[in-house]
């Protein structure tokens, strides 16, 4: 294979400064997958305004306690790097990230492959699991990109849906939760208790037939199934925004419900995650930690998010072998 081959790592982005929380928030709130419901598009803009400029100030604080920005960004042009690197030892290939709510944007991404005049482009989401408010979004924002630009050259490109129950990417998480055990004592892990903490979606998504959920449940399975643990383990989501009603249960209500049953030891594993970010460093790592040791939980730990691990790249570029070799020939 001669002719290079890009590849577009999908992710939904992070403000890199504390000036860009609001700007970020207003991207995230305006996009119809993500507020829509009937008659949503007459005030959706003025409703992101008035969402973002209200929360700004209190996110701008949860980025001040984990650094200042989110760290997305650079993870995931970290893991475009390494993931170029592995790839170019067997085919030519260019590797980018595009953001579905902050730079650099799809369009920054086009422009680039562009520039390296690369006609054929793989997309692969760093959502393993796929939800209309996060692959589907940002694909639609692809599609839509390439549509204003009739007069470049035309590009050819796949779509790699969703990897949840890979082997290779499963083999990643069962490795980082190994290394949370670690964290407790060789007589306490036996009575750890795993909590999988997956990123929520409003119930609506679940009656429109989106898989996400059933892809989450499919996920933890493999995990506990390929890692062979038999400590007790719970499936729970986060990061509830509105008033709508969102999968259950949710991490605070389910650490508070162990710890009136006495549990004592927690490992917390951000499950839905390709990366650490806001949700696994502040929401989990800092305020659900909170929560835990204010109930009577003695250790509470976290796993390291994905990011940098040598089998999750190997994961990607697996998945990236595998349909270069039907999208090429």
């Amino acid at each position: 294979m001669n002719e290079k081959i890009g590849v577009v790592l999908l992710n939904l982005g992070g403000p890199d400064s504390l000036d860009a929380v609001e700007p970020f928030l207003y991207n995230l709130f305006v996009d119809p997958d993500i507020i829509n419901f009937p008659g949503s598009f007459l005030f959706r803009e003025w409703l992101a305004k008035l969402i973002s400029s209200k929360r700004h100030p209190k996110i701008q604080e949860q980025y001040k306690q984990i650094g200042g920005k989110s760290p997305l960004k650079d993870y995931t042009l970290g893991q475009a790097k390494l993931l170029e690197e592995k790839l170019n030892v067997h085919f030519p290939a260019k590797v980018c990230a595009a953001m579905r709510y902050w730079h650099p944007f799809t369009e920054e991404v086009l422009d680039e492959l562009e520039k390296e005049k690369i006609t054929k482009v793989i997309l692969l989401p760093l959502y393993p699991q796929y939800s209309k408010a996060t692959t589907e979004s940002s694909v639609k924002e692809w599609k839509k990109q390439i549509a204003l630009r009739p007069d470049k050259p035309k590009i050819q490109w796949s779509l790699i849906e969703s990897y949840y129950d890979f082997p290779p990417y499963i083999d990643a998480f069962v490795e980082r939760i190994n290394q949370g055990l670690e964290k407790f004592s060789d007589h306490e892990k036996p009575d750890v208790h795993i909590l999988f903490s997956a990123h929520g979606t409003p119930m609506k998504l679940v009656k429109q037939g989106d898989p996400y959920s059933g892809h989450i449940c499919e996920t933890v399975t493999a995990v506990m199934n390929q890692g062979g643990f038999r400590q007790k383990h719970h499936l729970c989501f986060q990061s509830k925004v509105g008033p709508q009603k969102w999968l259950t249960p949710s991490t605070p209500t389910t650490i508070e419900d162990l710890t009136k049953q006495g549990v004592k030891k927690m490992l917390a594993v951000p499950i839905a995650f390709a990366s650490d970010h806001l949700e696994t460093l502040f929401e989990v790592g800092i305020e659900f930690k909170h929560l835990a040791k204010q109930a009577g939980v003695s250790q509470f730990e976290v796993t390291e998010g994905l990011n940098y691990s040598e089998k999750f790249i190997d994961a990607l570029a697996q998945l990236v072998f595998s349909k270069a070799e039907s999208f090429v020939t």
